[in-house]
């Protein structure tokens, strides 16, 4: 679930221009898009993308990468939701968390689609009535 947005103390010292209503995204949801934020993530998600569930091995030798390269970006990948993993013996297989992801990206359109209130000082748009040059 998002929570809501605090503003920061009267006597912090920092001002920002905010919306009191605005939604900020849950630590859950920040570890999603970090762990999207990397193309060699990215590429290595696209393997799982047909509903594969592949070994480390198998992913470093589809994408290139050493075993253990591909094992630490694996793990971010699971630790941001996009990817589940079940162990079986020694090996780890992976496989895309739908549910998991369709949760995190309906938080994501929660905040970015979260409605602005107007502010008092706001001015209309460039060029706009009101505007005084």
């Amino acid at each position: 679930m998002p929570r809501q947005y605090r503003a920061p103390d009267a006597g912090s010292g920092t001002e920002r221009e905010t919306r009191p209503e605005a939604v900020v995204p849950g630590d859950d949801l920040q570890v999603f898009l970090k762990a999207l934020a990397s193309g060699t993530r990215q590429k290595l998600f696209s393997h799982f993308a047909a509903g594969e569930e592949l070994t480390v091995g198998e992913v470093a030798e589809r994408a290139g990468l050493g075993p253990s390269t591909a094992s630490e970006h694996l793990a971010v990948l699971r630790r941001g939701g996009l990817l589940h993993s079940t162990r079986s013996g020694k090996l780890v297989r992976y496989r895309a968390d739908h549910e998991g992801i369709a949760e995190l990206l309906d938080q994501l359109r929660c905040y970015l689609l979260a409605p602005a209130e107007p502010r008092d000082d706001a001015r209309p748009p460039h060029g706009g009535p009101g505007r005084a040059d």
